[in-house]
């Protein structure tokens, strides 16, 4: 036996995805569990141009050619890739460079198990309370001084003629503005009131809300799962919640598209390190330009947006929202596709709040 066909042997025993690309990125040799992971058959796979494979791929394919050009080696962790039908995967993806007369690249495909997932998801809800409680603290702090500023400019005010009052109602319109911002960012105060609601109900409601102010030739899509019962949540917080999705979609959308509300029921489910019978999941999807990459990881953080002139508070207030009701809310994104979703613990009929 010679090397290469044992070496080819022994990678016939990893679980990991392992693809040998040319210097055309064709697949000239794959083993086993690249079908396994990509979800692929052998024919589909065989000779194939790799970044083909992927709707989309966080891993461009100038990387690779960049790689066989400066003959480098290099690894990547966590790496967003779609597959041709339509599955997400996060992938851990090492490229090896081997030196033949025609360079070659050797990929290792290793899929992100389900509980570094949830690490993943523990870790961005404590940054989210984090941050939440630093701009809690600031908002404080802010609001205090500002309500003596405004005091005293309407003292000031009652002392000087009409021409100087132009300078105090200034100083009064920029504190009330300053006001406003502070209220905005520390959120809704009151406790959410959980009832027994039906989940398609609100989501109308949020889509009539949506159809009466749009200006955008976008179109509504309703894709319901029927066997969702009705469940303790809060309706108006989470009409809040999923009205500021909706409008996040439809800004994204300035020359129009499509916007998809579904519904589905979920089993065996975390949230929050507890692990629920029945989660609810609704999902609102757009066909947009997608989120970029660079603020992907922090968008639920107060004062981040993608949008020019945009506050970065709507989603920061909705995961709060959510929060409050036992819930979370995750994206996934890349172009042509955005997905929000909103997870909520499903109580049985008997239990109480």
């Amino acid at each position: 036996m010679t090397a290469h066909a044992s070496s080819q042997g022994l990678t016939e025993q990893l679980t990991t995805a392992v693809l040998v690309l040319d210097s055309q990125l064709q697949i000239c040799y794959f083993n086993t569990a690249s079908c396994a992971v990509l979800g692929l058959g052998e024919k589909r796979l065989a000779q194939h141009y790799f970044p083909a494979l992927f709707q989309h791929l966080d891993l461009k394919a100038s990387h690779l050619h960049n790689a066989l050009l400066h003959r480098q080696s290099f690894s990547v962790g966590d790496v967003q890739a779609v597959t041709i039908d339509g599955r997400l995967l996060l992938l851990d993806i090492a490229v090896t460079l081997l030196e033949q007369e025609q360079p070659q690249l050797l990929l290792e495909l290793r899929q992100v198990e389900q509980q570094r997932k949830i690490s993943m998801e523990n870790l961005q809800q404590h940054q989210h309370l984090a941050a939440r409680e630093l701009v809690r603290n600031l908002a404080h702090e802010i609001k205090n001084p500002l309500g003596g500023l405004r005091g005293a400019a309407q003292l000031l005010e009652e002392s000087l003629n009409n021409e100087q009052k132009e300078y105090t109602q200034l100083i009064i319109a920029q504190a009330d503005r300053l006001r406003n911002l502070v209220d905005r960012l520390l959120g809704p105060y009151r406790p959410p009131q959980r009832i027994l609601s039906n989940l398609h109900q609100m989501a109308e409601q949020v889509l009539q809300l949506a159809q009466i102010d749009n200006p955008a030739p976008i179109r509504f899509h309703r894709d319901y799962d029927p066997s969702i019962p009705d469940f303790y949540f809060d309706p108006e917080l989470l009409q809040q919640a999923l009205l500021n999705i909706v409008r996040n979609a439809q800004q994204a959308l300035q020359d129009g598209g499509d916007i998809t509300l579904q519904s589905r029921i979920l089993s065996q489910h975390t949230l929050h390190g507890k692990r629920y019978k029945l989660v609810a999941c609704i999902k609102v999807i757009d066909n947009g330009p997608g989120i970029p990459a660079e603020i992907r990881d922090t968008l639920f953080y107060p004062m981040v947006s993608g949008k020019a002139g945009g506050t970065g508070l709507g989603l920061s207030i909705a995961q709060t929202l959510i929060h409050q009701q036992r819930g979370w809310i995750d994206c996934e994104s890349w172009p042509g596709h955005t997905a929000f979703m909103l997870y909520l613990p499903i109580s049985d009929y008997e239990e109480a709040p």
